[in-house]
């Protein structure tokens, strides 16, 4: 593998990880027939977050696993800032229903959705790939 590639690969394992821990990360594929859509990030049939995850992520790490040039450009970034906007998530960790200082409102606050972040990750992927 590449040093490009290694490092892409890091990026993506670094989105795989937010996505995660943020509870965006899905326990289940969806149907078979959702992964077909001709639409851009397949609007149509998955979420945005869908898309990553069962698009997105499994075609880079093959074309990194195959050492397989990269794309010439990449533009998610936008597109997450929309689907975010969208679904009216915060664009930090959220601290609605935390009490205080105590362990109760730590965990409450774990895995709340940190937008920026996740997009971010994205821009790093973007700018990563385009600066080929």
């Amino acid at each position: 593998m590449s040093e490009r590639h290694s490092r892409l690969a890091n990026l993506l394992f670094d989105l795989e990880k937010e996505l995660r821990e943020s509870k965006l990360w899905a326990e289940q594929s969806p149907a078979p027939e959702a992964l077909l859509s001709t639409e851009p990030f397949s609007i149509d049939l998955l979420t945005f977050t869908e898309w990553l995850q069962f698009i997105f992520l499994p075609k880079m790490y093959a074309t990194i696993e195959a050492s397989e040039d990269l794309p010439q450009s990449c533009s998610i970034a936008p597109m997450a800032e929309q689907f975010f906007s969208a679904e009216g998530l915060s664009g930090t960790k959220s601290n609605e229903g935390s009490s205080g200082n105590s362990s109760e409102g730590s965990q409450q606050t774990a895995g709340k959705i940190d937008r920026g972040s996740i997009i971010r990750r994205l821009a790093d992927i973007d700018y990563f790939i385009c600066d080929q």
